[in-house]
């Protein structure tokens, strides 16, 4: 082991030396040389020098009909970097470029597989008209190759080359060779082939990677003997396998199962995302609980990874948990914060933590709470406090304990702890009206320490929510007014509200307050919603005040943390796009990657729809049919949203245009 270190630190140290800026006519002349060198021993030198150079961001293109006169050396360490070099310099040089051809041709046929697939690599990163011509007949050749390395290689040259001419590739018949190659014997070359596929899929309007039963099981099978990122690649693709009969989803998911179990942390959440998707073609509630039983440890291992792999399986995880919260219901635990978690993980692990609880853990999410509530980091703190008063919104039995906490949480007079607990208390009066007036008092003793706009526009409400309990509540709501005008608009429409509320509650006490609030609010300030707000009110009172009260007085609706919760639309295309940046940034690929395809749940006779978000593709309906859609009867399941007809072509039978 100690010779093997050493040695490679040797190996480093000697490779330095070749890190130097070179100037550009040394290096032709000792590329040039003419004295005798059997080995190339010199070549090699300075080969290594340009690449070096060309590493450091040095330019080295003036070389570049020097390096391509190299090529005919037949040594495959010259051939390299040779090759390197070209990539790294034809965009340049594309009339130089094309000279090299004929060399590409001829490695293209050497009898060293190794050379045959580097000359193959190198034509499919080259965007250059004529050597992408030049490519056709030896990548078809290449193809069919005797040799799996070859292949493997071809395959990934065929989604380069269709990142440089999509029409060629398809005109060619480059895609159909590839979809061949999904039968290829070895393992490797069907992982490229399959990488190839979906690269080319998801690029075209045209090619859609659509897999039969037979062809995802096969796939299936070549998992074992795949590397790692092989098995990503054929994971990936088995998203586009679409179960048709009762009991392929289960048959595939069970194969699939086992990869859950692998160290490398892709696989694991390729592979979860795959089966979190095959449950939606499941029928039978039993196989999904099973599944889910199994999803939870290998998620739960995620998280003894470094901190990044534990970031990106919280994401992940906090969109399986949503859709499928029984996956890791009784592991709350290992999402409880450690003292060294950085602030992403802290934040994270706390929103799945409010997801997670329930009425059989709720003690031990409320103990820790109140633990992180006292730590030093602000934003965390924050996050707690909030996570605190949401709990009691969630859960009802645990309301009184959340009050006391937070009572506890202002009597520490930590400015940002005491403004967090009143926004989040503002949410438990709504939720549970006329229950917890009491603490009014404690909470009107910290006014003074409310700076922030969300702060103080919940004390406001609270304080015109309750105005006629509070003794003094037009003194409290005149010391805000004296700042108004200087307000954000947030506290300035809930002064607005709150002072009506006081007027209408207590006549006497109000009146003095609202004719200059109401003066401000219409002809003081820009803001048209303050403004609009103040005409509605100005005239409500002075036109109709039996009206106004009972408007400005309704009941409102009670909150619920389900406002929490994400779209389900939105929800069913992120389980989709599971170990990806959508997954992490939980936004749709559309929103950050231009011409991304969507990605849905297609229809089949064994989706299950118990998810609103979940959509089918409707078939194509008949005239005869549009009357049987309105009523819910046709042969294919009634349509959830009532979708109205409203403007059908009489020549273009598909093309009803349907109203949500």
């Amino acid at each position: 082991m100690v010779i093997a270190v050493q040695s490679s630190v040797n190996f480093k140290m000697s490779d330095a030396k070749y890190f130097q800026r070179g100037k550009i006519h040394e290096l032709r002349t000792e590329l040039n040389s003419e004295k005798k060198d059997k080995q190339h021993t010199k070549k090699k030198t300075v080969l290594k020098k340009i690449v070096a150079n060309m590493t450091m961001g040095n330019d080295m293109s003036a070389l570049f009909p020097d390096v391509i006169n190299c090529m005919q050396i037949p040594v495959l360490e010259i051939k390299k970097m040779v090759y390197l070099y070209f990539i790294n310099y034809s965009r340049t040089k594309p009339d130089i470029a094309v000279m090299a051809i004929p060399t590409f041709m001829k490695d293209a046929d050497d009898h060293n597989p190794l050379i045959r697939a580097l000359a193959i690599r190198t034509m499919g990163y080259i965007n250059v008209d004529k050597i992408i011509d030049a490519l056709v007949d030896p990548l078809r050749r290449c193809l069919r190759d005797k040799d799996p390395y070859v292949r493997k290689t071809s395959a990934m040259a065929v989604a380069k080359l269709y990142m440089h001419d999509h029409e060629l590739v398809e005109c060619e018949g480059f895609v159909d060779l590839l979809r061949d190659m999904l039968a290829d014997p070895n393992p490797t070359v069907v992982a490229n082939a399959v990488a190839a596929l979906t690269e080319i899929s998801e690029r075209s309007n045209t090619i859609t990677l659509k897999l039969n039963t037979t062809v995802a099981n096969k796939l299936a099978a070549a998992l074992n003997e795949c590397t790692e990122w092989g098995q990503t690649y054929i994971l990936e693709a088995l998203m586009s396998y679409i179960p048709q009969d009762m009991g392929d989803a289960e048959v595939l998911a069970e194969r699939i199962a086992p990869r859950l179990q692998h160290a490398n942390s892709s696989v694991v959440l390729t592979a979860a995302k795959v089966i979190m998707y095959l449950m939606n073609y499941m029928t039978k509630e039993e196989d999904i609980t099973n599944l889910c039983r199994k999803l939870s440890p290998p998620l739960v291992t995620l998280l003894s990874n470094g901190h990044e792999v534990q970031y990106v399986a919280l994401r992940n995880i906090l969109l399986i948990i949503q859709r499928r919260p029984e996956v890791l219901r009784n592991d709350i635990k290992v999402f409880f914060c450690k003292y060294n978690d950085p602030i992403y993980v802290k934040l994270a692990k706390l929103e799945i933590m409010f997801r997670l609880a329930s009425v059989s853990n709720v003690d031990q999410v409320l103990s820790e709470l109140k633990e992180y509530a006292t730590e030093v980091d602000v934003d965390f703190v924050r996050k707690s406090v909030r996570s605190i008063g949401r709990l009691a919104v969630k859960i009802e039995s645990t309301a009184d304990r959340c009050i006391a906490a937070l009572l506890e949480l202002i009597q520490t007079k930590v400015n940002y702890v005491v403004q967090e607990a009143i926004v989040v208390i503002k949410d438990i009066f709504r939720k549970y009206p006329n229950q917890y007036e009491s603490i009014i008092g404690t909470l009107c003793e910290n006014l003074d320490n409310l700076d922030e706009p969300e702060a103080k526009a919940a004390m406001i409400w609270i304080i015109g929510q309750y105005a006629d309990r509070i003794e003094n509540s037009d003194v409290l709501l005149d010391d805000f007014l004296f700042t108004f005008l200087e307000e954000p608009v947030e506290v300035q429409l809930s002064l607005l509200t709150a002072t009506v509320k006081l007027f209408i509650k207590r006549p006497t006490a109000g009146q003095e307050l609202i004719p200059k609030v109401l003066k401000w609010a219409t002809e003081d300030v820009d803001n048209p919603d303050l403004r609009d707000r103040g005409y509605i009110y100005w005239r409500l009172l002075s036109t109709d005040p039996a009206t106004a009260k009972t408007v400005v007085l309704s009941d409102k609706p009670r909150i619920s943390t389900e406002s929490d919760n994400m779209e389900p639309a939105l929800l069913d295309e992120l389980l989709l796009h599971i170990s990806s940046l959508s997954s992490i940034y939980h936004k749709s690929p559309q929103t950050f990657i231009p011409n991304s395809k969507i990605r849905h749940l297609t229809h089949s006779p064994v989706l299950n729809r118990r998810y609103p978000g979940q959509q089918q593709q409707q078939p194509n309906l008949l005239d005869s049919d549009i009357e049987n859609l309105a009523s819910g009867s046709l042969g294919i399941e009634a349509n959830p949203y009532n979708l109205d007809v409203v403007n059908i072509g009489e020549n273009y039978v598909g093309d009803l245009l349907l109203d949500l």
